[in-house]
């Protein structure tokens, strides 16, 4: 037990800052206490990563086609297909690769399914396969509350904020007295031995990963905690959450929203038997709306939204991050809204690509390998720190 205590403590070195001798408690204790629950928070984030890749894989069967020189069919060659054997297109999904197969979502027998169909065969190939999601939700549960419910929320919410923590004094505690011992803190002398190197990586690694892990660390308290939520929000510009209700009995946005609801509300009563503009027609004038090449989804006129909704994923920004834009028209095609992505407040850009920003998804398959790479470290940093201590344990008995 004495042994315990020695190698959780030590005396202030000579020249050593009290900031220093602090944050060296702080990051000593806090890292053996949020160890497992970081390296599991990792772990399951680098499973997590490539979710997309995975499924995509395990149904390549039905999301990767063979084009040839034929011509896709046009989405209403594809409604009137779907019309005749009984199944009423709801909305349809056109990738930006020729590659790939289109989904497409409808109704039939009164049930809504999502299928992927081939739009040069004008065949409906299968819905997805659900034994990788079946995984994948098991990772994301595990990642999101150790499968433990609220509980477990809480434990993961109050280990990540931990982990920050951590971050932070572990740059404290990297911070060279001298400028001309810079270059220790960001090479690794994998020739030494192996509490040395250990020791290296785990300080250099680190350092480099120091701002994506902090990122990704506070991205993920976002969601689960509403202060958090809160903070940034305010930070970026918005409204804390608390004063939502108020700013909305007084603010412009609300009776824009309001007068949105009722303009819907008279589409639905006055284009009632009017006839509806093709799909085709619609996806023209959204291009003349957004007048770029990009992966398109449209959602048709349904019982709870009059308009057509055509949202594009652009791409033609400096780091080809996946932005969303959106334009909507009625049943006859007159246009009604355009909402750019670049035109949203900061904090409205931050809550629409939280999630994105957090699993790395947001620039597609670099940003994902990145986040995998950084994932990775962050599943090493634990290991590494712990060892740091055991060789300190061992060595005080």
């Amino acid at each position: 037990m004495k042994s315990l205590f020695k190698s959780l403590y030590r005396k202030r070195r000579k020249n050593e800052t009290f900031i220093k001798y602090v944050m060296w408690i702080v990051h000593l204790w806090l890292g053996l206490l949020s160890s497992i629950i970081v390296f599991v928070m990792c772990l399951t984030g680098c499973l997590y990563a490539f979710k997309n890749q995975i499924t995509d894989l395990y149904n390549r069967d039905k999301v990767y086609i063979t084009s040839g020189s034929k011509v896709p069919r046009t989405p209403d060659q594809i409604q009137a297909a779907l019309f005749e054997s009984g199944k009423e297109l709801t909305s349809l999904l056109i990738p930006d690769h020729r590659n790939r197969s289109y989904v497409v979502s409808y109704r039939e027998n009164n049930l809504d399914k999502s299928s992927y169909y081939n739009q040069y065969t004008g065949q409906i190939i299968g819905q997805a396969d659900t034994g990788a999601n079946q995984f994948f939700e098991i990772v994301l549960d595990i990642h999101r509350n150790l499968m433990m419910g609220n509980a477990g929320r809480q434990i993961v919410g109050a280990s990540v904020l931990i982990f920050c923590i951590l971050l932070i004094s572990g740059l404290i505690l990297w911070l060279p007295k001298k400028l001309k011992f810079l270059k220790q803190g960001l090479t690794v002398k994998f020739k030494a031995k192996f509490q040395r190197v250990n020791y290296d990586l785990h300080n250099t690694l680190g350092f480099y990963t120091f701002l994506m892990l902090f990122f990704i660390a506070v991205t993920g308290l976002y969601v689960t905690y509403p202060w958090v939520k809160n903070m940034l929000i305010v930070s970026l510009g918005g409204s804390s959450i608390d004063n939502i209700a108020e700013e909305k009995s007084n603010d412009d946005a609300f009776g824009g929203l309001l007068e949105d609801m009722l303009q819907k509300q008279d589409e639905k009563k006055n284009l009632k038997n009017s006839a509806s503009a093709s799909i085709d027609k619609i996806l023209e004038l959204s291009d003349k709306q957004l007048p770029y090449a990009a992966a398109t989804s449209i959602e048709l006129p349904n019982k709870e939204n009059p308009r057509y909704v055509v949202i594009k994923t652009n791409t033609q920004n400096f780091l080809g991050m996946m932005l969303p834009d959106e334009v909507t028209f009625d049943k006859t095609g007159v246009f009604k809204t355009k909402e750019l992505f670049s035109d949203k407040p900061l904090n409205k850009q931050f809550t629409a690509l939280a999630k994105p920003l957090h699993t790395g998804e947001i620039m597609g398959l670099p940003s994902i390998i990145l986040y995998f790479i950084v994932s990775l470290i962050g599943c090493s940093l634990p290991v590494t720190g712990f060892l740091i201590w055991w060789h300190r344990f061992k060595k005080t008995k």
